[in-house]
């Protein structure tokens, strides 16, 4: 059932209110649509998301413009060798009477609306700071000058810097099971919006830029009921869920499902994730995707719409793979999709 005090005609004026929120972020972002459509379905998913793409792609202005639709409160870190967990929290400094004063940092000073808390370069950070984010994506809540401060409508993403090797610290695999999504962000091929991306004077100022953008399309302190809705009304019918059983059999065992990748053991390669918390949220991904696409019902594709975004990062390989980078596991779950019949 849903929420009591919502109907489904609710729900279909938040999903035109969401096709709204997706069209005023194309303004500022242009050639992206599938990769603002993922971004929507993370937001109403209550996940958070680990953006990827090269340096000057759009990442930031991107999680500006979505923080304007959303109107809540935008606040951003860059992440450094010497960083410490309670940079996140407070900074102190000397005062004009030459007395020391703390101040709430970042993510306390707008606790009560902050909605996207975007930690530029993560893995620049060291493992100490990933904790306190950690707790922050869990619970939603942080302890500082003896008090809890709450988040209730937060979301955290974050990039990490793939160029660069030295000063760096690769995510555990605890901190990306974390995240909802990973996200890629390329410059679009289009050679239209390249031209305008190059010539168009309002893409040189991203202030500007963002003006063009309608402020609090929807109101983010509701997101988190309307998300608890659409898991309700969504429904899988019993082909799905077995069509979905059968995907996360053939990520544990791939060479038993017959998954054909040349180059790769499959006997050896999975060495764990594919975790029951991984499937759950393809299945609350996926139930957002069908929502937005107007039904109450999932189909194949929502699932194979969200699923290499969703679970590559949950499956961990044997560390002779692991040195290519996030390509083998990507390869694997779309071999996954293309093995599994659908209903």
């Amino acid at each position: 059932m849903l929420n009591s005090r919502l109907s489904a005609p609710d729900l279909d004026d938040w999903r035109e209110r969401a096709t709204h929120l997706e069209a005023e972020v194309a303004k500022a972002i242009l050639g992206q649509a599938r990769l603002i459509r993922l971004v929507t379905i993370a937001i109403f998913s209550r996940g958070h998301v680990l953006l990827e793409g090269d340096v000057g792609v759009g990442k930031t202005t991107l999680l500006r413009t979505v923080s304007r639709a959303l109107g809540g409160g935008y606040a951003r870190v860059e992440g450094a060798i010497d960083m410490m967990p309670n940079d996140l929290l407070y900074h102190t400094y000397l005062a004009e009477d030459g007395r020391p004063r703390v101040e709430p940092g970042p993510i306390l000073r707008q606790s009560d609306d902050l909605s996207i808390f975007f930690f530029n370069e993560i893995n620049r950070a060291r493992p100490q700071v990933h904790s306190v984010l950690l707790r922050l994506m869990a619970e939603r809540k942080l302890a500082a000058f003896n008090r809890d401060y709450d988040f209730p409508c937060l979301q955290v993403f974050a990039d990490r810097n793939l160029i660069e090797r030295e000063e760096t610290f690769e995510l555990p695999a605890a901190a990306r099971d974390r995240f909802l999504m990973e996200l890629s962000m390329a410059t679009p091929e289009d050679p239209a919006i390249r031209e305008r991306l190059l010539f168009d004077p309002l893409f040189y100022d991203v202030d500007g830029l963002l003006h063009e953008v309608q402020e609090a399309v929807l109101d983010y302190r509701q997101i988190g009921e309307i998300a608890a809705a659409v898991q309700q009304f969504v429904k899988a019918k019993e082909a799905l869920r077995f069509y979905l059983l059968r995907l996360w059999s053939a990520l544990l065992d791939p060479a038993a499902a017959g998954v054909d990748l040349p180059d790769i053991d499959l006997e050896n390669i999975v060495r764990g994730g594919a975790s029951p918390r991984g499937l759950a949220f393809v299945v609350r991904a996926a139930k957002v995707r069908a929502w937005l696409e107007g039904r109450d019902y999932l189909v194949p594709e929502d699932i194979r719409e969200i699923f290499v975004e969703t679970m590559a990062h949950r499956v961990f390989v044997d560390p002779v793979y692991a040195l290519r980078g996030d390509d083998v596991p990507r390869r694997l779950c779309r071999a996954v999709l293309d093995i599994v019949p659908a209903p």
